[in-house]
């Protein structure tokens, strides 16, 4: 009798319950690392009760000095946070290569330093002379910051239990390596264990740390997700490389909200805040010129104006250009189609270029309406009325929809001069209360109506 055919096993993801015949490293579902496991796996001993060191004790017994924030005198930066970091807590600050990440937290450790802070300065990607050179250049040579070059585990904890310092700096974890676990530096296995034990020095001894981590070609933190959950706040750090603004955003945060934004400014001499980014994103021209119209987005938030600048020329191709900059090219067909159906602004054989100022990104729907209006303005030739802003959703019956957080748009509007608001219908009244005497608050139904509101007729 034949024997029969063995059946191979059978492998489960533990995150998303994806199954295969054999093991891989990578789930092909949900891209997790190291969660591929066989299914039925004998399972090892289980853990046995051992004696209790700390008892537990009423939550209301904790003492609230535990959990006090400490600012890090980097005021942008204590936003994102949330007002400072936490003793105890754990920071993973990831950006793009170049975007300023190091330089961010070389100035975060200078200036706690010299509020008489110990800070350790950890750096596993550059040498000690090459941070010196930079700290020099900012300006940040100070006594009470400590530095060292190092990418053993061991030594860096060993450097933790000897130093003692009030704030922890590593740069970065993915250069950081466990002689206890096979594979290299930056490696699954290596970063998960680098990352847990880092963090557990961290709440162990009360100290807050800053850990620098690496993004995916998709702009993901790179690494196992376990690294995000282990750690309490994670940030985004981001910028254009064609132009010196950085946005920074908590993407997880356990002790604060994740919608504020903070803005800096790459200099010179290192880094520089910018508490009001406004004038990044506004032209600075006297008067009025076509096809130029502003509006306000809301980041976070965070109100950040934009301007939205068009240019319309004939073109000589059978197939006129459409060339766009910090916009959705999709939202800027959709307008043009607009425009041409409901309002009659034909621009089917013209070359349309669109751009945001300052390589600021819009990409949220309420700049529909300022979006249409520069077009517009544009193809007449005629600029939008002096000290006008459009806020609205355009939609494609060309009605004018309601956006959210109107009132603190507007606020922002009439802080930065704008007399005339053309926005949609419906605007409560504890909105216009905020705007009341500062500005005019003009409320339109369709695409027409704003276009004639707010584009200079004809002389």
């Amino acid at each position: 009798m034949a024997n029969p055919k063995k059946t191979a096993p059978a492998y489960r993801c533990t995150e998303c319950g994806w199954t295969a015949v054999k093991w891989v490293g990578r789930c092909s579902e949900c891209q997790q690392w190291g969660t591929v496991v066989e299914v039925g796996a004998a399972a090892g001993p289980r853990t046995q009760a051992t004696a209790v060191t700390t008892r537990a004790r009423p939550i209301g017994d904790v003492p609230s000095s535990e959990s006090a924030r400490h600012p890090t005198m980097v005021t942008e930066f204590d936003r994102v946070l949330g007002g400072g970091l936490v003793a105890g807590a754990a920071v993973l600050l990831a950006g793009e290569p170049g975007v300023g990440k190091s330089t961010l937290l070389l100035e975060v450790a200078a200036r706690a330093a010299r509020e008489g802070t110990d800070v350790l300065y950890i750096s596993g990607e550059e040498s000690a002379g090459q941070v010196r050179l930079r700290a020099e250049r900012m300006g940040a040579l100070e006594r009470r910051l400590k530095l060292a070059a190092e990418t053993d585990l061991g030594v860096v904890l060993a450097h933790l239990a000897v130093e003692a310092p009030g704030l922890v700096i590593i740069d970065s974890i993915q250069t950081i390596a466990s002689a206890s676990i096979e594979g290299s530096a930056g490696g699954v296995s290596q970063v998960r264990e680098v990352a847990a034990a880092l963090t557990q020095a961290a709440k162990i001894s009360g100290v807050p740390m800053v850990l620098v981590g690496h993004v995916t070609k998709d702009g993901s933190v790179a690494g196992p997700r376990l690294v995000e959950h282990l750690v309490d706040v994670v940030c985004q750090f981001e910028g254009d490389a064609h132009s010196p603004l950085r946005l920074l955003r908590a993407l997880k945060n356990r002790f604060g909200s994740v919608d504020e934004v903070g803005c800096f400014q790459l200099v010179e001499a290192g880094i520089e805040e910018v508490p009001d980014p406004s004038g990044l994103f506004l032209s600075q021209t006297g008067e009025p010129i076509a096809g130029t119209c502003a509006t306000i987005t809301i980041d976070g938030r965070r109100a950040l104006p934009a301007e939205i600048q068009a240019l319309v020329a004939p073109s000589a191709l059978s197939n006129p250009r459409r060339a766009t900059s910090g916009l959705d090219s999709a939202r800027v067909a959709m307008m043009l189609a607009v425009l041409h159906r409901r309002v009659g602004v034909a621009l089917v054989t013209d070359d349309v270029y669109v751009s945001t100022v300052g390589g600021a990104k819009v990409a949220e729907p309420a700049a529909d309406l300022a979006l249409a209006l520069a077009l517009a303005s544009a193809r007449a030739d005629r600029p939008v009325r002096k000290g006008y802003i459009a806020i609205g959703e355009v939609a494609l019956s060309g009605a004018v929809r309601p956006v959210s957080a109107i009132g603190t748009r507007l606020s922002e509007a009439a802080r930065l001069g704008f007399t005339h608001a053309i926005v949609p219908p419906g605007i409560d009244a504890a909105a216009r209360e905020v705007v009341a005497g500062r500005m005019t608050v003009i409320t339109v139904e369709t695409l027409a109506e704003a276009v004639r509101a707010g584009v200079t007729p004809a002389q």
